[in-house]
């Protein structure tokens, strides 16, 4: 039985064949004077022009011409322009096999090609395998290969060798890749390995499968559990060292297969393949079972908190009604004592007349609602200690927690709870670290002298907490939870960059140059918002010494919008959302990015593919999916699923959508891709979900997610990803700007308040993009200007504090390095931003960064008030993404709209598949919209306010079957429909 092709056929054409372009032709086929010289040292035109053409086709595409093989007629009437001959005289030089042959053994030498060879093969083979680490496509390995072949000046060979290349390439980086984890385990940890494909005792799973499904939901015996799996993993000795001595894309694909292959195909493989998954696996394991428990130690104590917060306002509110009678006893008897001094009389005499023992009770009950106990949380909080106790020595005892500098007098603490329970002993010791303890804890970490140990280890744990989000703490073996400077760029690195040349950021690096140009900017900004607010000239913007009033922005849509709007979505064809995808996926190839995870192959069935992607696009899940869906299983869909959806593959599909939009001239009405918006929306979890989500109280009592997500001013969603219900939004911002896989070059991006942070504000310049979110509360905001500068007496109200400058200067080179580990993907935006915002008040990067941000966002705010444009720009930026957030919430229909995935990467898959799907069906009306409204005569001043995101044509329900035959041919499009007139005879 053949083997079936790595690379298709219409690849290997692309490389053996002649361009077609004419820049291309004109790159690869224009002869120098020497060329022409060698050339002409032929006889005749048609030895010539074949000699020529034989030498140019060894260059490029870089092999040799075949017998009788004639040359695409472009690229031989170019060069027959050159030598002046006609293009005719190929054909007979074409049949001459002798000349032909000898003048490629004379090319060949004078000009130093080489034939591929044995020693090539191996030659070729060797620079392919480290190559074969990294890629996985077949297709991207081929292009490396052909390109290196070229260089080398060595002539391609058929297709067919270079299909065996690229197999004993793969072959050797597979073997390589497995002998690296695998050498020098020691027997017994070779069993151990093996030993996690057996059935736990009693059980019916493995014990890898057992570790693969650990609890998620935040509880203090679900901690346990997982302390007991990671207990377990690390019994094997795995080294993490191992997985740093091969390529971190190759390590995470073998962990990542490990993950997903059943344990008894696991048992299948060839000893030395098996042991090389599994140990990955178990070194992955390691570190997610880590990260794990310590997220749910967070959320467990910040769900214990939010309870005992609800808990003690409940209390309080009840105190304060039964007391109600007693207060007014009190008030009564004060107000005598008020009365008495104002007229001068005995206080005593007035109120002799009181019921003495009603008035001591009420007394009484008033102290109740002074104590701490009945407005502060942290009382309540610590009544919950019992359930601390059930993890908190087995968790303390299962990590090495590390810090520096003030926080070591909290490891301290969290090494002496974690010996208590190791031992068994009730009582503290006599002498406590207790600098950690912060003020408001006092009262009930100390009672009488005495340190009461429930509240004791509850502090310790919640500034443990604090601390752990900050990077101030750090875990050995943890991804999620390591120092601070380990996710930057090593300082060394950063230095050499910054010796080599510019570093890749947008902004002036030379820190003075940098504030000189911000106070140049500023102090034009205040003299031109004072003189236009004394002339009464800032629009819609009223500023004076009695405050600053903005009004509303007026409404800018044409009255002829809607009924255009009507009239065109009237004539779109309606279409099911199975056959809008089938004709999206035939004009832009999107189902070809989700390519196996092993094999890097495209999928054999591309309409059980759709079928996957479309089962998360509209949340029906693949159980309910392959029930409704004609002629696709479960397990096949399960399958694709597990092998062939990435983020990855969603991001670089969704960025084939986005780019074949752009290109359409519809869209360019719409804006000129250089600016966009991004918002969350808010999602219920259900079912399995609903114990991992969060509640955000903002938007009700349900546990839930957010989809935070990209919008440019075309309408694009170019990023989208799943946050916490409860995470702010300003970390995210950064994110979709820098990392979408689309051609958008962003320059400008809105957000609503929550948006907007001084850290959000100071990084934006660093990397290009100007600011402008809609910030509710912007009269209550405050300038900061540098020192030395004035406001004015109109801006004096708005003005705070200046920046600080000094530490800005003096945490410059810090912030650079920040800046420029964001920019070449060393870390995330948001991971950083997110420990930035909980450090503490003295770390001095944070602050210096917030005092950046607060120069950034008093520039932004004169801005905003002296430029009407700026705040429309703004206005219609965000409008878009809520009107594509409508579009999202009616896909999202199926399951309530509720998200019941349990694993945060289903979740993620869930968020993707919609915003693709999302994508999808713009790209689709768009295509259509340019024809309804041509086909209606609309001008363009009304095209540019009607949006692509309608969905009433569309199809949604029913049985999802792909109907491939009545699908248009790629360059067609379906037949508008005909609106009957009601008034029609």
């Amino acid at each position: 039985m053949a083997r079936r092709r790595l690379v298709s056929l219409e690849i290997w054409a692309r490389h053996y064949g002649a361009p077609l372009d004419e820049r291309e032709i004109a790159r690869h086929y224009t002869l120098t004077s020497d060329d022409l010289e060698i050339v002409g040292r032929r006889r005749g035109d048609v030895t010539r022009l074949g000699y020529a053409m034989l030498m140019l086709y060894m260059r490029w595409p870089g092999r040799a011409l075949e017998a009788g093989e004639v040359p695409p007629a472009p690229v031989l009437a170019y060069v027959a322009q050159q030598l002046g001959v006609a293009p005719a005289a190929f054909a007979d030089y074409a049949h001459r096999d002798q000349t032909r042959r000898e003048h490629l053994v004379e090319i060949r030498r004078s000009h130093g090609f080489r034939i591929f060879d044995r020693n090539a093969f191996r030659e070729v083979v060797a620079f392919s395998v480290p190559i074969a680490q990294t890629i996985i496509h077949p297709g991207q390995m081929a292009d490396v290969i052909v390109d290196e072949l070229r260089r080398l000046q060595i002539l391609l060979p058929s297709p067919s060798i270079l299909e065996a290349v690229l197999r004993r390439a793969r072959q050797q980086a597979e073997q390589l890749t497995y002998e690296v984890l695998t050498n020098g385990l020691l027997p017994d940890t070779l069993q151990g390995l093996d030993d996690l494909l057996a059935r736990r005792p009693g059980q019916v799973a493995t014990w890898l499968s057992w570790m693969r499904n650990a609890p998620q939901s935040p509880a203090a015996r679900n901690i346990l559990r997982l302390i007991e799996r990671l207990a377990y993993i690390r019994a094997l000795g795995l080294d993490r060292a191992r997985a740093d001595m091969i390529p971190a894309l190759t390590f995470d694909r073998l962990a990542d297969e490990g993950s997903r292959i059943t344990p008894q195909h696991l048992g299948e493989l060839n000893a030395l393949r098996r042991h090389a998954t599994l140990a990955a696996t178990g070194i992955r394991l390691e570190e997610s079972l880590t990260d794990a428990t310590l997220t749910m130690f967070d959320k467990l104590l910040g769900s214990m908190a939010r309870r005992a917060e609800n808990r003690t306002r409940d209390k309080a509110l009840k105190t304060v009604r039964e007391l109600q009678g007693h207060l007014r006893t009190l008030t009564g008897s004060c107000r005598l004592l008020i009365d008495a001094r104002s007229k001068g009389v005995d206080s005593l005499a007035q109120i002799e007349a009181l019921d003495w023992q009603h008035f001591a009770v009420a007394v009484e009950q008033a102290e109740v609602l002074g104590r701490p106990e009945t407005v502060d949380r942290t009382a309540e909080l610590i009544e919950r200690h019992r359930t601390v106790k059930l993890f908190v020595g087995a968790f303390l005892n299962a990590f090495e927690f590390r810090g520096a500098g003030a926080v070591q007098g909290l490891l301290s603490a969290l090494a002496i709870i974690a010996e208590l329970y190791r031992t068994g002993k009730r009582r503290l010791p006599d002498r406590v670290p207790l600098r950690f303890v912060p003020p408001a804890w006092r009262p009930f970490v100390l009672r009488d002298g005495i340190v009461d140990r429930a509240a004791y280890e509850l502090c310790a744990l919640s500034q443990l907490r604090e601390r752990l989000r900050a990077g101030d703490i750090w875990v050995a073996g943890s991804r999620q939870f390591r120092d601070f400077d380990s996710y930057l760029i090593p300082p060394a690195t950063f230095a050499a960059l910054r010796e080599k040349g510019p570093l890749p950021l947008a902004i002036e690096t030379d820190f003075e140059r940098h504030i000189e140009e911000r106070r140049t900017r500023l102090d034009t900004a205040i003299e031109q918002v004072t003189v236009l607010a004394r002339q009464g000239e800032l629009p819609q913007v009223k500023l004076d010494e009695n405050g600053l009033i903005i009004s509303p922005l007026k409404a800018a849509t044409p009255p002829a919008t809607e009924i255009a709007r009507r009239a065109a979505y009237d004539r779109l064809p309606r279409v099911k959302i199975t056959d809008l995808l089938l004709e999206v996926d035939a004009w832009t190839g999107f189902s070809e990015c989700f390519i196996h995870r092993r094999s890097g192959r495209e999928a054999d069935d591309r309409n059980a593919l759709l079928t996957v992607i479309l089962a998360d696009g509209i949340n029906l899940g693949l159980t309910r999916m392959a029930e409704t869906c004609r002629g696709a299983s479960l397990r096949q869909l399960a399958h694709l699923h597990d092998w062939h959806i990435s983020e990855a593959a969603y991001g670089e599909a969704l960025g084939r959508l986005i780019d074949a939009h752009r290109a359409m001239p519809l869209a360019a009405l719409w804006g000129d891709g250089t600016t966009s918006s991004s918002d969350g929306q808010q999602f219920h979890a259900g079912g399995r979900g609903a114990a991992i989500g969060d509640i955000n109280a903002r938007s009700g009592n349900e546990p839930g997610v957010a989809f935070y997500t990209h919008v440019s001013d075309r309408y694009d969603p170019f990023a989208s990803r799943v946050i916490a219900a409860t995470a702010g939004e300003a970390p995210y911002v950064l994110d979709g700007l820098l990392y979408h896989q689309t051609g958008l070059t962003i320059e400008e991006h809105y957000t609503d308040t929550g948006g907007a942070s001084d850290h959000v504000f100071g990084l934006m310049p660093f990397f290009g993009y100007r600011f402008a979110p809609r910030l509710r509360d912007i009269k209550e905001r405050r300038l900061h200007l540098l020192p030395g500068q004035e406001s004015g007496p109109l801006l004096a109200g708005m003005t705070a504090e200046p920046i600080a400058l000094g530490h800005v200067a003096a945490h410059w080179d810090e912030l650079l390095r920040f800046a420029t580990s964001i920019r070449t993907g060393t870390v995330t935006a948001s991971a950083m931003l997110r420990r930035l915002s909980a450090y503490p008040r003295q770390n001095g990067l944070a602050l210096a960064l917030r005092e950046l941000g607060r120069l950034e966002r008093s520039i932004f705010m004169l801005d905003w008030l002296r430029d009407i444009d700026l705040r429309r720009r703004t206005q219609a930026g965000l409008n878009k993404g809520e009107a594509r957030n409508a579009l999202a919430r009616a896909l999202f229909f199926n399951q309530l709209g509720e998200l019941r995935d349990r694993r945060f990467e289903n979740q993620t898959y869930r968020a993707s598949g919609l915003n693709l799907l999302v994508a999808a069906i713009i790209l689709w009306n768009t295509r259509y919209l340019e024809m309804a409204l041509a086909d209606i005569g609309t001008a363009d001043e009304i095209a540019r306010h009607i949006a692509p995101l309608g969905w009433e044509h569309i199809s949604l329900t029913g049985d999802y079957s792909w109907n491939v035959e009545d699908q248009p041919d790629p360059d067609a499009l379906r037949p508008l429909r005909a609106v009957n007139s009601l008034l029609a005879a």
